[in-house]
């Protein structure tokens, strides 16, 4: 009778250890982003705060998470991918790392524009990539259009980074989608003749360059700009207050813009808790976070913009899906190589 008993209290014990164990896991997810931790792990507080899921955050550069996640496959860790670029994120789910979602609430918040066609990903913050211009030194009447910076009158006034730049690529596949392979060959073309120094450096030191006379016009995301007018660098700061912004073929498509999103791995183990994590991310309430203090542009229609951000003005924004700057990029990278855009 007492050996029984032990075997009965031995087993009981298994199984509420195994329950524990189960709850535990249960209540847990684990998120890969390039995004930084500052610019993530408040909402993630917030959100383990709410839930009572806890979050295991790993930041690192873009193209590396992606790379270890494709490495470590069915053994991932990764429940969660926070990327920039829906370039970024159309490789995720051409390299078989994403799971499709299905949510009713990320449906009703993220316009249709803003994430996958078929829902392996999903936009949480919104970027735009017009043209700053030196306050002073060009006349905002001489711009126009993204095509009209490839014209003569632009010879040598241009800085942008190099080629290898996810941002560039996507703008000239964006470019691909309206004008076609022929136009944007031509384009890129005679743009790259307009550069006024050797691409290099990230979107900040085109700013710079332009601020310190390099050339009259740069091209680089709004919220680089954003971060610079409040930065606590003096040079940085400077340079920022020097420039002014004009957003490109307003009297077409709009301006480009990007996101950066998020998505459910395939072989994540805790997928319940991811979609609920990105679903979170979608609220009001962290899109408002989000566009205080990283001065992105929320992808909710819903949440107005920081008070800095619409002191730039209203702009038209190119509708176009961003599914296809994906589809369209190894096409966007041989024109750009084929022009001698480095």
């Amino acid at each position: 009778m007492f050996y029984k008993k032990n075997l009965l209290l031995t087993a009981l014990v298994s199984l509420v250890l195994s329950a524990i164990s189960s709850s535990v896991f249960a209540a847990e997810v684990n998120v890969y982003s390039a995004r930084k931790e500052a610019l993530i792990k408040p909402l993630i507080e917030q959100f383990s705060e709410q839930t009572g899921i806890h979050v295991n955050l790993i930041t690192g550069k873009a193209d590396a998470l992606l790379k270890r996640i494709e490495s470590e496959g069915r053994n991932t860790h990764a429940d969660v991918l926070i990327t920039t670029d829906a370039g970024r994120l159309y490789r995720a789910k051409s390299a078989g790392v994403l799971t499709r979602i299905q949510s009713d609430t990320l449906n009703r918040a993220i316009p249709d524009n803003f994430r996958d066609p078929e829902g392996y990903w999903y936009g949480l913050s919104v970027r735009a990539r017009p043209v700053f211009y030196v306050k002073g030194l060009v006349d905002p009447e001489e711009l126009s259009t993204y095509e009209s910076l490839a014209e003569n009158q632009f010879k040598k006034r241009i800085c942008i980074r190099s080629s290898n730049n996810i941002y560039n690529q996507s703008l000239v596949a964006s470019m691909l989608a309206v004008n076609g392979k022929e136009k944007t060959q031509q384009w890129a073309n005679d743009f790259v003749k307009n550069l006024a120094i050797k691409p290099k450096g990230g979107d900040r030191d085109q700013i710079k360059a332009a601020a310190a006379g390099q050339c009259d016009i740069a091209i680089a995301n709004t919220y680089y700009f954003g971060k610079m007018l409040t930065s606590k660098k003096s040079n940085q700061k400077q340079a920022a207050a020097a420039m002014a912004i004009f957003w490109p073929n307003q009297n077409d498509r709009g301006t480009h813009v990007n996101i950066s999103g998020a998505a459910v791995t395939k072989f994540g183990k805790n997928k319940a808790n991811a979609q609920k994590l990105i679903e979170f991310l979608s609220s009001k309430e962290s899109q408002r976070w989000y566009a205080d203090v990283n001065f992105e542009y929320p992808v909710r229609r819903d949440v107005p913009p920081s008070d800095l951000l619409m002191s730039w003005g209203e702009f038209k924004a190119d509708s176009i899906n961003l599914n296809q700057l994906g589809v369209n990029n190894t096409e966007a990278v041989k024109i750009m190589d084929r022009a001698g855009w480095r």
